[in-house]
């Protein structure tokens, strides 16, 4: 075999051993020579491949786009005229890709930031072409979609062959496919809500809020706004009325405001999923007023949407394993009732399926093209009820 033939195997596995090593490691937490020596080679000779970690990272990522671009490409071309079938088809390609490269999803949600603007601009070009595609085959089949209402739910549905990313569950390949493949089909089939939520008339409330917890709102709001790390200790000081080196009197850096911030948030989520625990009389009916406490915490404040939005090693080292910890309790809630509503799905898939309905409010919550949607909130409730199952 000639050397010409040698190099793009070469190059594939040195992105494929990078790939696992960000993913363990994280995008900073990984140099060249930790690639080179996983490979077995030098440094020097990872630069005959690649100009730069950058440019590994944008190989990884823009290859997972063309596997989606070729599953979708052989699905739209396999019949001649549009119908569910196809629809099907396309579904499971995009499903048994997720599942094969699980990996170039999560670094896609965790480390993509990290790309060039020129990688990250096409990257979201492309993205945004294969869901218009989507869209189009939806109405095709779907003729009482509007435009927006057919890209919502392919949003929502790319949301749950993402879910991979987000929880390290599985189970059998041929399964797992199946199932994501199963859960977006639900969410296609979704009747969007066209009622708005009727106001909720808030208390003016007695008192004055105290300046920890006017800190903590001006922070969730900025780094919502801005990202964690385009924000500074300065800003958010001005956003809350003190000078920036007064902050640091509530909290010994940004990265402890941001735990405080995710703790406030899963604290109440925690109290909610207790509340509703407790006034349901069975599995079904708790699982619905779960998803009525996670859509009113993460639409009604800035505070989940950040706690999400940011990867672990943004967090106080102190404040990570309890966060992990928290949210596998909260997640094990779910699970918990699911499987006692629906018997034929076991833990793991239990799981999975949880995950995909979270992710997609999540995804949907903090995504420009959709969330601003007068009817957003009742939406999700419906999309996740889809994908649970709930009737």
């Amino acid at each position: 075999m000639s050397s010409t033939r040698r190099r793009p195997d070469r190059k594939d596995q040195l992105a494929g051993l990078a790939a696992e090593l960000f993913r363990a490691r994280g995008y900073h937490g990984v140099g060249i020579n930790d690639i080179a020596a996983a490979a077995g080679i030098t440094g020097p000779a990872v630069y005959r491949h690649f100009a730069d970690k950058q440019a590994i990272l944008a190989h990884v990522l823009l290859g997972g786009v063309r596997e989606m671009e070729e599953a979708t490409a052989a699905a739209l071309s396999s019949l001649r005229r549009p119908d569910g079938a196809q629809v099907d088809r396309l579904l499971r390609g995009i499903a048994e890709a997720s599942v094969e490269r699980r990996d170039v999803a999560a670094l896609w949600r965790w480390e993509g930031r990290h790309l060039a603007p020129a990688d990250q601009r096409e990257i979201g070009r492309r993205s945004a072409a294969l869901l218009a595609a989507w869209a189009k085959e939806l109405m095709n089949v779907r003729d009482d979609l509007e435009p927006a209402d057919a890209e919502l739910l392919c949003w929502a549905a790319m949301s749950v062959f993402g879910s991979v990313s987000v929880h390290r569950t599985s189970v059998a390949r041929k399964r797992f496919a199946e199932l994501l493949a199963a859960l977006a089909r639900r969410v296609l089939d979704v009747r969007l809500p066209d009622v708005l939520d009727p106001p909720t008339a808030a208390s003016p409330g007695v008192g004055v809020v105290s300046r920890r917890e006017q800190i903590l709102s001006a922070a969730a709001e900025l780094f919502q706004r801005a990202g964690f790390h385009a924000v500074s200790m300065e800003d958010i000081g001005a956003a809350a009325g003190i000078a920036g080196p007064s902050v640091y009197r509530h909290f010994s850096s940004k990265a402890a405001l941001l735990g405080a911030i995710a703790r406030r948030a899963a604290d109440r989520l925690l109290l909610d999923a207790e509340r509703v625990r407790l006034g349901s009389a069975d599995e079904t009916e708790a699982l619905r007023g779960l998803i009525d406490s996670y859509v009113r915490v993460l639409t009604g404040s800035a505070e989940l949407a950040v706690s999400f939005s940011a990867d672990a090693v943004t967090y106080a080292e102190e404040e990570s394993a309890e966060l992990r910890r928290i949210q596998r309790d909260y997640v094990a809630q779910w699970v918990g009732l699911l499987g006692a509503a629906q018997p034929s799905l076991n833990p793991r898939e239990a799981k999975i399926t949880v995950h995909a309905a979270l992710t997609i409010a999540n995804d949907l919550s903090r995504t420009r093209r959709v969330n601003q949607r007068p009817c957003l909130a009742g939406e999700l409730r419906a999309l996740m009820a889809a994908v649970l199952d709930l009737g």
